[in-house]
């Protein structure tokens, strides 16, 4: 018994159990932070579209400075620099509640922010450092499922703090943002330090044929945008859901995920990536003009479900740019592309909460258009990406040692 107990303590402590357990970390900091969110700051700091969408362009501004990971590099790794991030995300999320101003609330979101968007940028290239080509999709689609079962928990313990336990907002932020940051300290005590398989580049990288890889990341994260800030906002304002009400719809799309995640990333795997982004744009061009026109409640939380659901399908533009690319771009890349992914999302949020408050279906019919847009630039990604062979049409076929 005692060898076998030391069998499983050796294969826990690996670098995909660690992707897991970070993962878990980052969805309870971030969940709970987000699922209060257009509550707090609607009933305790008086937001409008306008605040709303100035925050989330400052909650952004962090990812678009993503690309600074590489000179972090320099002096600190990987593995703990995503702890570091990690650590400041909990501390962010856990004073949150204490600040109920316009001035506070963007004040501890950008801290908040500087933790979750650099983790993202660590992890993003830990796990294509750390997971083999095959494995990949679903062990992606896996880290999928891990997160939504922490946000199935995190999100059933916020409804039953406020609809049973009648708790204020500052005591949940402190609760949920205070065992993060715990977790990161776990994580940093239970793991050893994992070796690189190649050694990172530590400079800036922008490769002309991964061109496509960089525009799709540009259009999903502006597309994302108008999910994650104004598909809830909707949710809140037009149709009057509560926290409470919230947090199931979150911890629907949570169960459903845990589920689905990993069948998601085996589906990528069968189909290919090019299938796959293909399929999502399609529904998501159905889903956003469906949210331009709901007049209906329950009609509305299903296509949130649904859209929540089609965005898992995003593993594919990853494992599209783990086919393509030279591995030692992968830290560099990572970065690089996190900052494409937030140009738009720095502006969206303002300009659109502008928008907002002239016409909310306008808001939606934008992200119709973004996702069309995503699906030309989807049906140029070729059957079998490799370098070399990394678009359809366009500049992109030269050997990877000649890429500038």
């Amino acid at each position: 018994m005692n060898r076998e107990w030391i069998a499983w303590l050796h294969n826990w402590r690996q670098p995909e159990m660690l992707l897991y357990v970070m993962a878990a970390t980052s969805t309870l900091g971030f969940a709970v932070w987000h699922a209060l969110l257009n509550n707090f700051a609607i009933e305790r700091a008086g937001f409008t579209g306008l605040e709303m969408g100035i925050l989330q362009s400052l909650r952004e501004v962090p990812g678009f400075l993503a690309f600074s990971v590489v000179f972090l590099l320099l002096v600190v790794r990987e593995q703990p620099l995503a702890l570091i991030s990690l650590l400041l995300l909990g501390i962010g999320t856990a004073l949150t509640g204490f600040f109920p101003t316009v001035l506070g609330l963007y004040c501890t979101t950008v801290l908040m922010s500087i933790g979750f968007h650099y983790y993202e940028t660590v992890q993003s290239s830990l796990a294509l450092q750390w997971i083999e080509v095959k494995k990949t999709p679903e062990t992606l689609g896996r880290l999928i499922a891990v997160r939504s079962f922490t946000s199935i928990v995190t999100f059933g313990l916020i409804w039953l703090s406020f609809d049973f336990l009648s708790m204020e907002f500052h005591w949940v932020y402190l609760l949920g943002g205070g065992f993060a940051a715990a977790m990161a300290f776990f994580c940093w005590a239970g793991f050893p330090q994992f070796p690189q398989k190649v050694v990172q580049n530590k400079h800036m990288v922008l490769r002309t044929r991964y061109w496509l890889y960089y525009a799709l990341t540009f259009m999903s994260g502006a597309r994302r945008q108008i999910f994650v800030v104004f598909a809830g906002f909707l949710m809140v304002e037009k149709f009057g859901y509560s926290v409470g009400a919230i947090s199931i719809l979150f911890l629907v799309n949570a169960a459903i995920n845990v589920w689905l995640a990993p069948r998601i990333g085996r589906l990528i795997g069968r189909w290919g990536e090019r299938k796959a982004l293909i399929f999502e744009y399609l529904g998501l061009i159905g889903i956003f003009t469906a949210y331009a026109f709901v007049e209906n409640a329950t009609v509305a939380a299903g296509l949130y479900i649904a859209d929540h659901v089609f965005f898992a399908l995003a593993i594919a533009i990853k494992t599209y740019f783990q086919k393509i690319s030279d591995p030692a771009d992968i830290a560099s890349t990572a970065g690089v592309s996190f900052t494409i992914s937030h140009i738009a999302a720095v502006v969206i949020p303002a300009a659109f909460g502008a928008l907002w408050l002239v016409s909310p279906a306008a808001v939606f019919l934008s992200g119709t258009a973004m996702a069309a847009v995503s699906l030309v630039m989807a049906c140029n990604v070729p059957r079998q990406p490799a370098p070399g062979n990394e678009v359809l049409v366009g500049r992109g076929r030269q050997a990877p040692a000649a890429a500038e």
